[in-house]
């Protein structure tokens, strides 16, 4: 059965108040998962959200062999029963993340099959970067209808240069090179903090990982690793965090966002100040306070970059809040192609926006938006809608709202706890 959200716009009225919690980060357990192919007892995860993607790393590691316990929340994860490296087909076709998973296998079994991996649809996703790393660790990679990659004797330690930033690319290489044979260096390395949070997780349970945090990251490889009793939690989602910042900017006159790491969202933080917005930002929380109806945003210049950059998946909900914004703002984004075809949806709300090029559009505001059916396109995008559904005057109706429960955790029950009307209900489509 699929389902869809009614959303009761709040037609520009800031309404919603009240305290919001972030739960743990989708881009960060879902790498953890994958991480338990390296370990030879027990590891344990908590603070997982409840979300679509991680049932699908959890049947991933199923299928491989592995055992999977879950409680509320956490999730303890044995793989010493696993003996076969070949993905299951129908669950990597529907999840990005199952790529991931191709370094562990291949550097603990010297093979491994996958299909292209699958995910959202954002434009161009190859996985050179990966099958270029592997060979340069010794491994040979063959395709028909599935890849194969396979090595003589295990990986061995090499000098891998990423010719553009790629975060999965650098945690597969990462976690591949932590058990494979000599010294491995990352150059041109991604730095977000999902990666710093597991090298360190990996450290302590026997890892040499070393510059994580820096765009070269130095690994010396060596044998399965322990968890002896330790567990893994999961940091906050700043996707998450930054999304309800940026919905609290436009439709609440109060509202704090708790559990969050607000250093994880500088960016996001100082360009809503530069904006006019008004906050106060402690250790773990954010609030927002004092921003009425006619508190007047002002326009920006956003570009999307790797972290700390501005982040790819903050530029939806990014570019929802500019169409409330006074005067001229733009968008450049960076890292897909593809990734602004979602702002059809939103001119066709009201929003003035032009695309320039494939990469660049111009957002004039600010404009009221009206609610219409919508059709969520990917996760991001699909919480975009969510937001410019919540600010608009009249009722949404929001479908595919399988993309949306891939990231967020019971989103609607949450929101509703601050104040916006939101209803799931079975689609009538």
């Amino acid at each position: 059965m699929t389902e869809q959200f009614l959303i009761k716009g709040l037609g520009g009225e800031k309404r919603l108040s009240g305290t919001i919690r972030v739960t743990g980060a989708k881009n960060a357990v879902l790498k953890s998962f994958a991480a338990s192919l390296l370990f030879e007892d027990t590891l344990a995860i908590s603070n997982v959200p409840e979300i679509e993607d991680v049932a699908r790393v959890s049947e991933l590691l199923q299928a491989l062999g592995a055992s999977v316990e879950k409680k509320e929340h956490a999730y303890a994860l044995n793989t010493s029963a696993v003996t076969k490296s070949d993905l299951d087909d129908a669950i990597a076709r529907r999840l990005r993340a199952s790529i991931v998973f191709t370094g562990p296998l291949l550097a603990r079994f010297g093979k491994v099959s996958f299909p292209y991996p699958g995910g959202d649809i954002i434009g161009p996703r190859p996985i050179d970067l990966f099958l270029d790393g592997f060979t340069k660790m010794g491994a040979d990679v063959t395709f028909d209808g599935r890849y194969t990659i396979s090595t003589q004797g295990g990986l061995r330690g090499a000098d891998i240069f990423f010719t553009s930033v790629t975060v999965t690319g650098t945690e597969t290489l990462m976690m591949a090179a932590t058990l494979a044979k000599g010294k491995t260096v990352l150059k041109n390395a991604a730095m977000e903090p999902e990666i710093m949070e597991l090298a360190n997780f990996l450290n302590s349970c026997g890892a040499q990982i070393h510059g994580v945090g820096t765009p070269t990251i130095t690994i010396e490889g060596g044998g399965m690793l322990k968890a002896d009793g330790k567990t893994l939690r999961t940091i906050p989602d700043r996707i998450e965090a930054g999304s309800f910042l940026i919905l609290g900017a436009l439709a609440a006159h109060e509202l704090e966002i708790v559990d969050c790491n607000p250093a994880h969202i500088e960016m996001l933080i100082e360009l809503l100040r530069a904006s006019g917005l008004s906050l106060q930002v402690g250790e773990d929380s954010i609030k927002l306070s004092g921003n009425t109806e006619k508190f007047r945003l002002e326009a920006l210049q956003v570009r999307t970059h790797e972290y700390p950059g501005f982040a790819t998946d903050l530029q939806p909900p990014m570019t929802v809040y500019l169409t409330q914004a006074e005067g001229e703002s733009t968008v450049f984004e960076t890292i897909y192609l593809g990734r602004l075809n979602y702002t059809e949806d939103l001119v066709s709300m009201g929003a003035d926006i032009k695309m320039g090029n494939p990469q660049q559009i111009t957002i004039k505001g600010p404009t009221p938006l009206s609610g219409r059916r919508l059709e969520s396109p990917d996760i991001r995008a699909g919480l975009a809608f969510l937001l410019a559904a919540s600010i608009a005057k009249g009722d949404s109706v929001l479908n595919n709202i399988y993309h949306i429960d891939r990231g967020y955790e019971r989103i609607e029950e949450r929101l509703s706890k601050i104040g916006l009307d939101i209803t799931r209900r079975a689609s009538s489509v």
